[in-house]
């Protein structure tokens, strides 16, 4: 039988990845998203083909789909800073009311419930690298704490519905993960970086640059949920890229890849912005068998002339 995935989010830079690669494999995919930060760019290629299906919905209130799903993917939220800082109460409904009633879908149909979690969950970690379990360093009232601590009451539903209710449930924590269709807008460093780059105009780089990230491209994260999804793992799992880069070194190299003459701007750092990010991936390896395949310069190659395309 044609497996059917429902993905809330599925509009956005990562879901609508996770939309064609289940197309791709022959499932049936219900597509929801409410297009705040999602795009129907993003998906209108799919729009008409066999098996998939759009659907404009703000999952923060209740959804009862016609067919029953296999699989639930929430993946439904603002994911970077300015997108979360400017919606914040939205932010924190998405990760509690939208978690509840996603969870609350898997629960009726007997499906496979996935978490898009965070790195972000750890805060500014006070371990390096991260392993899963490390309990983070989160500023609850800081602004940031609208979407570390959504995400935070994201995971612990996950966990209390397969407690309570027997949900088969899989938690992946993403790490920072770029590539085509990130808005140019975006607001995070790869795609700011990008832009202003071909644009000419100064990078942007926050503190002195020093503070470290890794990054994963999307290609990779996606085939870690699709193993995560076939795993029977239930506890968190890291995904992410765990080579290791400072904020500057990733302008320089964005600066060389692109040709641009742009300038290196330095800016005050936001108020608690992560000194530093890597993924422990330990468990990834040993449990999924997985690890990112492709290298910072290609993934940075790729998104480039994705960016280039839009200007074309």
């Amino acid at each position: 039988m044609t497996r059917r995935a429902l993905i809330t989010g599925g509009a956005g830079f990562l879901g609508s990845h996770l939309c064609e690669y289940w197309l791709q494999r022959g499932w049936q995919v219900e597509c929801l998203d409410n297009f705040l930060t999602g795009s129907r760019r993003n998906v209108e290629h799919l729009v008409g083909t066999p098996n998939f299906t759009l659907v404009q919905h703000n999952i923060i209130e209740p959804y009862f789909p016609a067919e029953k799903p296999d699989v639930v993917f929430s993946f439904a939220s603002p994911a970077s800073p300015p997108a979360y800082l400017a919606n914040p109460i939205h932010t924190l409904k998405v990760g509690a009311l939208g978690t509840i009633n996603a969870l609350g879908i898997a629960k009726r149909f007997g499906a496979t419930f996935v978490l898009a979690s965070t790195s972000e969950i750890y805060g500014d970690p006070e371990v390096h690298p991260q392993p899963e379990s490390y309990r983070g360093s989160v500023s609850t009232i800081g602004p940031r704490g609208v979407y570390d601590e959504a995400k935070r009451f994201a995971e612990a539903s996950t966990a209390a519905y397969r407690r309570a209710h027997g949900v088969d449930v899989r938690i992946g924590r993403i790490f920072n993960t770029y590539g085509p269709r990130l808005a140019p807008a975006d607001g995070r460093a790869i795609p700011n970086f990008i832009a202003q780059a071909l644009e000419g105009d100064p990078i942007t780089v926050y503190g002195d640059g020093s503070q470290s990230r890794s990054f994963c491209y999307v290609d990779d994260l996606i085939e870690g949920f699709a193993r995560l999804v076939e795993s029977d793992e239930h506890d968190p799992v890291n995904l992410g890229n765990p080579d290791e880069y400072t904020i500057l070194s990733l302008a320089e190299a964005i600066v060389e890849r692109t040709g641009s003459n742009s300038a290196i701007e330095f800016k005050p750092l936001p108020i608690d912005d992560p000194r530093v990010r890597r993924p422990d991936i330990t468990r990834a390896r040993t449990i999924l068998g997985w690890e990112p395949k492709v290298t910072l310069e290609d993934g940075l190659d790729r998104t480039i002339e994705w960016f280039r395309s839009l200007v074309a």
